[in-house]
Order: C-alpha cells, then structure tokens, then sequence
C-alpha cells in the first residue's frame, strides 16, 4: 500500500508529520485544542520541529503529566534523554520534590539535553545517565513510581525485565512509539529497513500484553503508547 502522509502547518510555518496511527484531521484537532507549551518547553518543540528531533506528540506529552499528577510518582525513570524535552514534562509534572533519572548514549543529544536542563534550572531534579540503557538498567538501585520507555525501539523487550525490577508495585511502565507509524498493526505500512524493528515491537507488544506481572493496555495515540499497571 502507497504511504500517505499529511502536513500540518502551524502558526510559525513549520510542517508536523502525523503519524498514521489516528486519522489526520483527528490528531490535528486534538493538538489544536490542547493549549501550547510556552517559554523553554515551546523552543524546543520548535527545535525539534525544525531539526527533526524525536521528541515525544504533544497529546502524548500531556498525557504523560497526567499519568505522572494522578499515581502521585516522585521517582521517574526514563530510557531514551533526546533534548530532555520529556525529561522537563515529568519535572513540571511532579514538582520541586520529583527527581527523574534518565538514559542517553547519544553524545550530540547529551550535551543539548545538559543544556536544556541548566536553562530549566533543573539540575537538582534530573540525574542524566550516558551510556547504553542495556547495560545502565542493570546497574541502577532502587526503584520508580513511573518508567518511560523510550530508547531504541529494536530492544524494547530487552530492556523489559530489568523494568519490572525498577519499578514499584503499583508503578506504571509507559512504552512509547509501540504501533511504530502504523507498521506494527499491518504488513501493508511496512517499510523492508523497518522490518527488524517492526518485528521486534510486535514480539514486545505479546510479551509485554501476556506478562503475568503487568496489567497492559495499548493505546492508538502518538506513534502508539503502551501503558502497563504493575501488580
């Protein structure tokens, strides 16, 4: 099946590429009714936008603070840094007494992820851990509210045990991009460079679905977000 995606341009020019996990003018109207993130946050949506850095949807964003205000977590774990950008949702979210650890073994995205942290005045919120997330998990004590997966989505379940060690009964593991621009659900969207991801996030989706330690429900919003209760 051809490919089809839809451009939508905002206020300042810049084209966003929906996703086709949810009918264009459905995901253009949700982002047009949820009010815009300002100062700090609002720049690096842009510069995401205009580099083409993977940051979180913005209806995924808001979602993650409510996740975030409604389990009451304190204790964030996040796989996969970028610019930070997700990093600084979870501190707004949980306040001055939050502290989120998160993963990046990219150096580029390191050192702007330090920089937007300084600017946020955030130092004191954020350990920012570089290395490879399959060998950091292992080493990291203590356990989390909530954990954002969010690293290279060909290791998803890989990363998946270690998870459930790192997270408090009661927490809940949030994977994002688990319907992967539609490939996921259909052999039809599939991309030949993707099929080994693709593969791969639909063995995760069983495993994580089947896993006798998680209540697990995925969700066609974003690029497909996965949200597991553990018991």
């Amino acid at each position: 099946m051809e490919q089809f995606h839809v451009l939508i341009y905002d206020d300042k020019g810049v084209a966003d590429l929906m996703s086709n996990i949810v009918l264009p003018f459905i995901e253009e109207y949700i982002r047009n009714t949820l009010p815009n993130n300002t100062g700090l946050l609002g720049e690096m949506e842009l510069y995401a936008k205009e580099n083409y850095v993977p940051i979180v949807h913005k209806e995924v964003g808001v979602l993650l603070q409510v996740l975030t205000k409604a389990t009451n977590a304190k204790k964030v774990l996040e796989i996969g840094t970028a610019i930070a950008y997700s990093t600084l949702l979870f501190c707004e979210a949980m306040g001055d007494d939050g502290h989120v650890t998160t993963i990046e073994r990219d150096e580029k995205r390191i050192l702007q992820a330090k920089a937007n942290i300084e600017k946020a005045n955030r130092d004191q919120n954020i350990t920012l851990i570089e290395g490879d997330a399959t060998e950091v998990l292992k080493g990291i004590k203590g356990t989390y509210d909530l954990i954002f997966l969010d690293g290279a989505k060909g290791h998803y379940k890989d990363f998946l045990n270690d998870c459930i060690n790192l997270l408090n009964s009661g927490g809940i593991l949030v994977s994002d991009n688990t319907l992967y621009k539609g490939m996921v659900a259909t052999d039809e969207l599939v991309v030949r460079r993707q099929k080994t991801i693709v593969n791969r996030m639909r063995e995760y989706l069983v495993y994580i679905c089947n896993h006798p330690q998680l209540d697990t429900s995925i969700i066609p919003i974003g690029d497909g977000l996965t949200i597991s209760y553990k018991k």
